[in-house]
């Protein structure tokens, strides 16, 4: 067998691991999906009346996109604290000591973390579905979960970095604080063109922008537009952002944790 195929067998083996614990700890799993659902309809109905929404948009065909992106971003925490408590609990140590491939771990990580958001992603499509949104084609709505989930897989890296840096589950509080702001700096809920100068110029570069203003073109949903180029240009920065998160704390996370003993 060659080395990748090692790699994708361990690596699988790995998320197997985190798959059971789901069946063993459903009300886990079943919060995770309800906690942006519960979220979504407060925004909905309670604030949805007081924000001003795009021209002849209904406020959940604007606000439904925002949300799948804000949800994509808060797995970041979550990849970090599930890395951090294994690391801690001394998990991670016992899978180094064993006759597995060494990129297997986080290989596993990924995959599961993944499969955890798709399946978030899927309940909160069915809530927008249940409160009237709706995308314009099919084809569109499937380009859209795609690059949602090509936002989320870029994420996961920078989590795991974040994790093996950390290597403390309270530490991930402070990224936890992070992501409303992070969130909120971006076009998910607001245009840029209502911030201040400098700060709208950083809700447009902020990469959840391009992954939110990509999927409403592409779910057939009313946004911001903006006049700068990388407003011009959501699709193409919706791929070159997470291709270039990914690059990086790919690299950086084997190499951590190939020297997580040191």
């Amino acid at each position: 067998m060659t080395t990748l195929r090692w790699a994708l067998a361990d690596g699988w083996t790995v998320a197997r691991r985190d798959l059971t614990h789901w069946r063993n700890q459903p009300m886990t799993v079943g919060f995770g999906i309800a906690f942006p659902i519960m979220i979504t309809l407060a925004f909905g109905y309670l604030f949805g009346g007081a924000v001003r929404v795009p021209p002849g948009a209904g406020y959940f065909d604007f606000l439904m996109p925002g949300m799948y992106g804000m949800t994509m971003l808060f797995g970041l925490s979550a990849t970090m604290v599930a890395v951090s408590t294994d690391a801690a609990a001394g998990v991670t140590d016992r899978f180094r000591s064993l006759p597995m491939t060494p990129s297997a771990v986080l290989i596993g990580r990924a995959v599961a973390d993944l499969l955890h958001s798709a399946l978030v992603l899927a309940g909160l499509l069915a809530c927008g579905l249940a409160v009237g949104w709706r995308p314009a084609t099919a084809g569109g709505a499937l380009g859209a979960v795609g690059l949602l989930l090509l936002l989320r897989f870029s994420l996961l890296w920078a989590g795991m970095y974040l994790g093996l840096v950390a290597r403390e589950p309270g530490a991930a509080v402070a990224v936890q604080t992070l992501e409303f702001p992070i969130g909120f700096l971006s076009n998910a809920f607001v245009a840029p063109g209502t911030m201040p100068g400098w700060l709208g110029t950083i809700a447009e570069w902020n990469p959840l922008s391009s992954t939110v203003a990509a999927a409403r073109q592409l779910f057939g949903n009313p946004g911001w537009g903006g006049d700068s180029w990388v407003a011009q240009h959501p699709l193409l920065m919706a791929v070159a952002w997470p291709v270039a998160i990914t690059a990086v704390f790919f690299v950086l996370s084997v190499r951590r944790y190939q020297r997580l003993d040191r």
